[in-house]
């Protein structure tokens, strides 16, 4: 199990261990004063009805006792949590991309990873941005966590104390493969850091064509398999040029062919047309994120996957 690796681990370890406490103190002080006045007051001791007066004192003290603990506890959360909205100056800004069902990391020098890699030492500032639905980016070593919600402006910042990777994990439900949104931190010192911020990626051994590359880029392949077997949408084996029976968003029933136009339609305007056996309102439009030019490079990278006769 990770332990605290980050500033914010131990406000917010002390918060935690301060609630549990006074928690735990009420569950046994209460359990107790409960089995006490069943044992005390049951009815074979009681057999006649006595009236019970008021006791200002006693009102006083239940009031007043559980304030004081409770303002405890907004105390030790307040200073817990002020200095995580709080972004030192200079902090590296890296901007978190949450999409059904993985994570993104772009750095400023347009440098883009799976893995969110971090210099030891040095504050990090995250943008949280998603295109679909509601995620919430989660890192429990480093005690933070924060919903990246479409259309919303959010972010969160850390820094790093200890060397290694950590576990990065999303704490919103997003959909059927939320539990497969999985990614690391990994934490190594600024030397290494810089080396790999300025080295550019080498050119890929197996000749991805660029197509494809928009495809992983956009997180389509979580959902559409290149081999035929169903995932939550339709696979993309054999689909250019095939045809495909589909339902559209009047609810009138057709066949159409997958052809260009067809493609185009289901990226920028996924819900017009249903593929049946398919839901809707699974996938969003991705107008804003593919261009007309990115759509054409998919096309072909599509009609290489039909089969050759």
């Amino acid at each position: 199990m990770n332990t605290g690796a980050s500033s914010f681990s131990q406000g917010v370890d002390t918060a935690f261990i301060v609630i549990l406490s006074i928690s735990l103190f009420f569950l046994v002080g209460i359990t107790v004063a409960m089995i006490w006045f069943v044992i005390r007051y049951n009815r074979k001791r009681n057999p006649k009805p006595r009236d019970v007066k008021d006791n200002t004192k006693l009102e006083i003290i239940w009031t007043v006792i559980p304030t004081i603990l409770v303002l405890v506890m907004f105390y030790y959360g307040w200073i817990g949590y002020t200095p995580m909205r709080k972004v030192p100056n200079g902090a590296m800004e890296v901007k978190a991309t949450g999409r059904m069902w993985s994570w993104q990391f772009d750095y400023p020098n347009g440098k883009q990873s799976n893995v969110l890699v971090v210099p030891l030492g040095k504050p990090v500032k995250l943008d949280l941005y998603s295109p679909d639905v509601l995620h919430s980016l989660y890192i429990p070593a480093f005690r933070i966590k924060e919903d990246v919600v479409p259309g919303l402006n959010n972010y969160m910042w850390f820094q790093a104390d200890k060397l290694g990777e950590y576990d990065i994990l999303c704490a919103e439900y997003c959909g059927v493969q939320h539990a497969y949104m999985l990614s690391k931190v990994k934490v190594v010192p600024e030397e290494e850091f810089l080396v790999w911020f300025n080295t550019r990626e080498p050119e890929s051994d197996t000749l991805e064509s660029v197509g494809l590359q928009i495809l992983k880029k956009n997180g389509c392949l979580a959902c559409h398999s290149q081999d035929g077997s169903k995932l939550v949408g339709p696979s993309f084996k054999e689909l250019a040029g095939s045809q495909r029976k589909v339902t559209t968003s009047s609810g009138e029933e057709k066949t159409v062919i997958a052809d260009d136009a067809y493609i185009e339609r289901s990226i920028y305007d996924p819900n017009a047309e249903i593929v049946e056996g398919f839901s809707k309102n699974l996938m969003v439009s991705y107008k804003e994120q593919i261009t007309p030019e990115e759509v054409k490079e998919i096309v072909q990278f599509l009609k290489t996957l039909n089969e050759k006769k």
